[in-house]
């Protein structure tokens, strides 16, 4: 009893630190892209009114990087587990600097065939470093749908970025989720990096939500917490209790991908390129249907929060349970699109 309280107190350390470093870091960015024009303008396919500064995502992967630094010394990190954060850390980074240069370089900032190169080079040496799908065999295989998963993720963070605290609300919630599920134990990077990065999401937050003092995090903050998460779902163990407690990643995540796959179908069913943005996402659909961003965003974030309460289940449950919890999940969300893809905008 002793241990889990210790093991919860260290938890919500490397919840504070980032949180209140966010908090504290973001203002200050904010006024530095005021400073120097580095703002996000609205187009054809972006749906904000006015100018808004970026910069945002750089206090997200400060605050959270700064925050596990912290933590290497305030505890003794396992030799695997320290090996495995500098890992994420250095992905993570090389990420974050790949958003940042976009950011800085908007309305052109980088072609998509440069961010996809380097996104799948850092995903090779994430797994060539050992992260990556443990449930499949032979190998290789794994190691092909681990640097798919890594790409995917993280990009479908950066795709959901299309309204005021959608993104880093998924990315917070997803974050608790995987930390719920692997709590407590403490042979893993999962749980420090989980409540890492939930507290610096939640620090940018209320930036994002702000109508004066509003501030984006751009790709910076979205490909890192993409990327992130992408890592920390394949750090646990899903199936001591039945095999498909695998699935629960993809429930936690569940919004992003969903978001994902349907703008890439829709726009595929137009003869559209994938890769090309429009206004095909599930939230601004529901936002020309009438409902306003705030409870758009808060409809998704409290299907998030659902969603990784029944990804906890999954793991936790016999497998008849995990079954039925599958089939009624998968369900809702086959009338879900076809419900939104009657939508037209």
């Amino acid at each position: 009893m002793t241990d889990l309280l210790d093991n919860f107190r260290l938890y919500l350390l490397a919840f504070a630190i980032p949180l209140l470093l966010s908090l504290g870091l973001t203002p200050l960015l904010r006024a530095l892209a005021l400073r120097y024009g580095r703002l996000d303008r609205p187009t054809d396919i972006k749906t904000h009114k006015v100018p808004t500064p970026l910069f945002g995502g750089v206090a997200i992967f400060a605050a959270c990087a700064a925050s596990l630094l912290i933590m290497r010394f305030y505890t003794s990190f396992p030799t695997g587990t320290l090996h495995d954060l500098r890992v994420i850390l250095l992905g993570g980074g090389v990420m974050f600097l790949l958003g940042l240069i976009d950011d800085v370089y908007k309305p052109h900032g980088l072609g998509v065939k440069t961010k996809f190169a380097v996104q799948f080079a850092v995903a090779v040496f994430v797994v060539l470093y050992g992260l990556r799908i443990r449930f499949i065999q032979p190998h290789y295989v794994a190691a092909g749908l681990s640097v798919i998963w890594i790409v995917g993720v993280t990009n479908a963070f950066n795709l959901i970025d299309i309204m005021d605290g959608l993104s880093a609300g998924q990315a917070a919630i997803a974050a608790f989720g995987f930390l719920l599920i692997a709590f407590p134990s403490e042979s893993i990077y999962v749980n420090f990096a989980s409540a890492s990065l939930a507290g610096a999401a939640l620090g940018f937050l209320p930036y994002n939500l702000s109508r004066r003092f509003k501030v984006f995090m751009g790709d910076s903050g979205a490909l890192f917490c993409g990327f992130m998460l992408a890592v920390i779902a394949m750090g646990t163990k899903y199936t001591s209790v039945n095999p498909l407690g695998v699935y629960a990643p993809l429930f936690i995540l569940a919004v992003p991908i969903y978001d994902t796959l349907f703008v890439s179908v829709m726009r595929l069913r137009r003869g559209h390129s994938p890769f090309i943005g429009s206004k095909d996402h599930f939230a601004l659909r529901l936002e020309h249907i009438g409902f306003s961003r705030r409870r758009v965003v808060g409809l998704a974030s409290l299907a998030a929060l659902g969603l990784a309460v029944f990804a906890w289940l999954m793991t936790q449950v016999p497998l008849a349970w995990g079954a039925l919890i599958a089939v009624v999940l998968a369900a809702e969300f086959l009338l879900v699109s076809i419900a939104i893809a009657k939508i037209k905008i």
